[in-house]
């Protein structure tokens, strides 16, 4: 009678907690959301440093609009594309469950929206909170195709710190004088590195240290004893970027849509791609501060954008009106700009790095299924007989993982000849391991492993298995930070370090507790970063560079995740309305 009792009692415990797994799941589908967005795609007349010029956006709104969403909320946006150019766009960072025809990068994963076409992306956003963003994924486009994505915590949930009083996105971006597609279609036509930029932007203005830019200074209207939430993403196309407030510290509470323990700092640290969320108080004495933003340099030796963009930080115009007049003292008072680190200042970019942790001990997945060892940098091709190239000593410059240079097919993607079994568009046989093993951060790597091998090809991997990688930074022509971002995978990084990495050593280095949550991780400059993640998203997923002109030279790779087992763990049937090639 009395195992009766028990087995009763276990039996009604059971389906109470049935029960209430059943009404969390009703109710999180009656507050999840279906967002709609019409997107068109545009030349819009934009003036910049005493010049108009018609550069493409997204709804004439430059940067783009901020989509708005809640944990568990779906996407449908519909793109329409009125630009002279070929578009495509990606979610960035955004995991795309089975969903891989929505990820975006042209000729992975979809052809291009051609000139007067359009296509649909779908998707809804599962267990991911905080800043990600959106960018054109063709060609260098994204210059000014971009604009914030911001997850807000599921209907009933809440931030794992205060509500802050405000919240402000803070876009960080790149400007050149002339059509970005222009620049490098010239340098690819040369060989030669493209022009650096001539300005960098803070939302879309350079700021008050660039000729006719004062007047739009963006500003950032706060109150004296107010905590606001400051979302900031790095939306440049070529250079990481230290960033600083005078006066003010920030306490960095997520990256790249991941919490994080909090830590506080004077400077962040962001490369193209990453997304860093920070609490901000307002108290200091009442006056205006400067935001100031400008390059991290990791390559000796190589051109950069040298100039400083910036913004105000208020206390004295009234929230909602940027543009009122100043009043009182702070209308007389000087600008406090901010000490920001010198151009090559590894050692604080390193030490900010190794701040972001996750919040909570995490449980690593394991054990690994792939052991992998990918080569990062940049080469240089032999000029085609009868040309004449602009590279070093008449080269053309070229990037590779693992010595292959990818390349981009060109009629069908690479996702579409996956799917439909189409051969010839790209190789399964992307290299484990670099064919030759050397000294990889050597001041004088050989002349003979300079030039890389152009190619298709990815590397394929069973639904589920666990993958480690060794992101290994090369010193082939120039060491530089690479921040390495894996479309429809966050990741956690186990471990970053300098020289070559030697598994005796550098496996003891290893964070096993805390470490934190990404989707893009900077491989430092002469160094390398170990990754793990579990393959746990049907489809083919890019691995590149975040420095676009990286990514142009061949800098990237792809994972073919295949289908496991059941319609929950494949890739769903492509759209009907996926453009054509």
């Amino acid at each position: 009678m009395e195992m009766s009792v028990k087995s009763s009692s276990s039996m009604s415990c059971l389906l109470l907690l049935l029960l209430l797994w059943f009404f969390s799941a009703v109710l999180n589908c009656a507050t999840a959301e279906v967002h709609y967005h019409e997107f068109v795609v545009q030349a819009t007349p934009v003036k910049r440093l005493c010049k108009t010029d018609n550069i493409i956006t997204v709804n004439g709104q430059f940067p783009g609009p901020t989509l708005a969403v809640h944990n568990g909320d779906s996407l449908v946006i519909n793109v329409i594309n009125r630009a002279q150019y070929n578009i495509t766009l990606h979610w960035h960072g955004v995991r795309q469950m089975r969903t891989a025809w929505a990820d975006g990068p042209e000729f992975v994963t979809q052809c291009p929206i051609r000139p007067g076409g359009s296509y649909t992306y779908r998707f809804t956003i599962e267990d991911q909170e905080g800043t990600l963003w959106w960018h054109a994924h063709s060609s260098w486009l994204r210059a000014t195709v971009h604009g914030a994505l911001i997850i807000y915590p599921k209907h009933g949930s809440s931030y794992p710190f205060p509500k802050p009083h405000k919240e402000f996105p803070v876009i960080l971006g790149e400007w050149w004088n002339e059509d970005p597609v222009r620049v490098v279609r010239r340098a690819t036509r040369t060989g030669a590195a493209p022009n650096v930029s001539d300005a960098f932007m803070i939302n879309g203005q350079p700021g008050d240290l660039y000729k006719c830019s004062n007047k739009e200074t963006t500003i950032f209207p706060v109150k004296v004893g107010e905590t606001n939430l400051l979302r900031f993403i790095n939306a440049a196309l070529n250079n990481e970027l230290f960033i600083s407030i005078a006066g003010h510290s920030m306490t960095v509470v997520a990256a790249d849509a991941a919490y994080t323990k909090p830590f506080t700092t004077s400077v962040l640290m962001l490369g193209p791609g990453q997304t860093t969320d920070v609490l901000l108080t307002a108290n200091q004495p009442a006056g205006r501060y400067y935001m100031a933003a400008h390059v991290y340099a990791s390559a000796q030796g190589v051109p950069f954008d040298n100039t400083t963009t910036t913004a105000i930080l208020d206390y004295a115009h009234p929230a909602g009106c940027p543009n009122a007049p100043l009043k009182g003292r702070s209308a007389a008072s000087p600008l406090v700009f901010p000490v920001l680190p010198a151009f090559n200042d590894t050692p604080t970019a390193t030490a900010f790095s190794a701040g972001i942790r996750s919040p909570q001990p995490v449980k690593i997945p394991g054990p690994v299924d792939h052991h992998l060892f990918f080569t990062v940098g940049l080469g240089l091709f032999n000029c085609p007989r009868g040309q004449r190239c602009g590279g070093p000593n008449g080269t053309r410059f070229g990037a590779s993982m693992n010595n292959v240079s990818f390349q981009l097919p060109s009629q069908l993607s690479i996702l579409q000849a996956h799917h439909l079994g189409v051969p010839g568009v790209f190789t399964t046989d992307f290299p484990a391991a670099p064919p030759v093993r050397f000294d990889y951060t050597a001041a004088n790597v050989s002349r003979a492993l300079w030039q890389p091998v152009p190619g298709t090809k990815v590397y394929p991997l069973k639904y589920g298995s666990v993958v480690e990688v060794v992101l290994q930074g090369t010193n082939i022509f120039a060491g530089e930070e690479h921040p390495m971002h894996i479309h429809g995978y966050h990741f956690y990084v186990l471990a970053t370090g300098f020289g070559n990495y030697n598994p005796a050593r550098d496996a003891a280095k290893f964070n096993l507790v805390d470490p934190p949550l990404r989707n893009t991780v900077g491989v430092p400059v002469n160094g390398w970063a170990v990754i793990r993640f579990v393959a746990d998203n049907p489809g083919v997923w890019l691995v590149h560079c975040h420095l676009d002109v990286h990514i142009t030279w061949g800098l990237a790779m792809a994972f073919l995740v295949e289908n496991g087992v059941g319609e929950l763990q494949s890739l769903e049937p492509p759209p009907a309305d996926l453009p054509l090639c």
